[in-house]
């Protein structure tokens, strides 16, 4: 079975690990590799060779690493296909939406690509009699990403493409779950012509996020997942003098009124609370239906939902297994409380059967769903719809307004005063 190990310096680390962790293809269930676990000792490795990378990277011109940055791009480019196919082995997305992922992360790479224009500063003459004032814009160091599982690819082309281009070297902790997509990356970057040391990665659980956000060499963390641990991130680094970004969970609602094309809605509901099983920190996960609307959009929806195909996300299903199979049962548990609490389980996705040990959970739809239901206060991050129903636009502008999570809202309506007063009051 082949492990993946750390990526330090610009090669394989070979120290023998004294833990490891399995990788699972989601769609079999079956174990296909391991993943080496990291310690202090190895954040301490990656610290080093990021700091010494730095202070050569750091001073270098805006055109050569702007060059490295496009021969990154294109090398993505070429390589699309085989990250997506190691992002669906291991996440178990499909492949159509493993290869989206690629794709909007190439996007900021492209964004990188301007760094020249957007590192300019600023210069204001006489701001006070005989004091001129200007800014640059500097590098901060070695930094620290920490990524989910979810999108192993993007989430850190949110971040490293600019830190890099910036002059910053860095160091990322992908999701133990879904490696693989990091470590081809750090290949492309080191083909592409980037120093040795400048991009890292480290594998691990708790132990090594710990290590990165304590340690002194590190700067700033980036960090995207759950919200009870996106508030340890930030406490603990912000408490080590560090800047931190930490990004967790969601609550996406989409409003629906009663003038609103309801084939367009039932379709937007389809692909958006179902792709990528649900597993999106975007995910339409709460559907308001202001009445009389509900019954016909439930309708709608439903029949949709017949036709979803899932199963292995690289053989053309729609829509593919949960991560883990510890993951799968925590939504399905959600579906279960759901129906004790009182919600109307209209379709049921504990009811798929697919052949084999995958991590699979059919799409399921929830009707009469109330705010106080676990279903709807948290966030599920499963292929799980619930439909909230309310009598006026008043109510359910409140009820969006209420949740303790964001990320995105959307409306459907024909009314333009009624979409307008969505954009001012949400």
């Amino acid at each position: 079975m082949d492990q993946i190990t750390h990526w330090i310096n610009g090669a394989f680390d070979t120290t023998k690990p004294e833990r490891s962790g399995d990788i699972y293809n989601p769609a079999t269930g079956k174990t296909t590799k391991s993943v080496a676990f990291g310690n202090a000792a190895t954040v301490e490795s990656a610290v080093d060779a990021a700091t010494l990378a730095y202070s050569a990277w750091r001073h270098s011109s805006l055109t050569k690493r702007t060059q490295v940055l496009f021969a990154f791009r294109e090398l993505v480019q070429q390589n699309k296909e085989k990250i997506a196919a190691l992002i669906t082995d291991e996440h178990g997305k499909v492949l159509s939406d493993a290869i989206g992922e690629v794709t909007r992360g190439l996007e900021v790479v492209e964004f990188a690509c301007g760094i020249p224009h957007l590192l300019k500063g600023g210069f204001s003459e006489e701001v006070s009699s005989g004091v001129d004032v200007y800014s640059i814009r500097q590098a901060l160091g070695p930094v620290a990403i920490i990524s989910p599982f979810n999108f192993p690819a993007m989430v850190p082309m949110w971040f490293f493409p600019v830190a890099i281009a910036c002059g910053n070297s860095v160091i990322v902790k992908p999701s133990e779950k879904d490696p693989s997509a990091a470590m081809l990356m750090a290949e492309l970057w080191r083909q592409a012509g980037l120093p040795d040391g400048v991009f890292n990665v480290v594998h691990g659980d708790k132990e090594v996020v710990d290590a990165l956000l304590v340690h002194p060499g590190i700067k700033s963390i980036s960090f995207v997942g759950s919200t009870p641990i996106a508030r340890y991130v930030y406490e603990t680094g912000t408490k080590a003098g560090k800047r931190v970004q930490a990004l967790g969970g969601a609550k996406n609602h989409m409003v629906v009124l009663p003038d609103a094309d309801l084939e367009l809605a039932a379709d937007a509901a389809i692909s958006a609370g179902f792709g990528s099983a649900g597993e999106r920190c975007m995910a339409i996960s709460a559907i308001v239906a202001v009445e009389p609307i509900g019954n016909a959009l439930v309708a709608r929806i439903k029949s949709r939902m017949a036709n979803i195909v899932t199963g292995d996300g690289s053989k053309g299903a729609d829509m593919g297994p949960l991560v883990t199979a510890v993951h799968r049962d925590k939504v399905a548990s959600y579906i279960q409380a759901g129906a004790k609490e009182g919600a109307t389980v209209v379709v049921d996705g504990r009811d798929l059967k697919v052949d084999g040990d995958g991590f699979f959970l059919g799409p399921t739809l929830l009707d009469n769903v109330t705010p106080k239901m676990s279903v709807y206060s948290d966030e599920i991050f499963g292929p799980v719809l619930s439909v909230i129903r309310v009598n006026t636009y008043d109510e359910a502008l409140n009820l969006v307004n209420s949740h303790q999570y964001g990320n995105g809202t959307a409306i459907f309506t024909n009314d333009g005063g009624a979409a307008r007063r969505f954009q001012n009051e949400v």
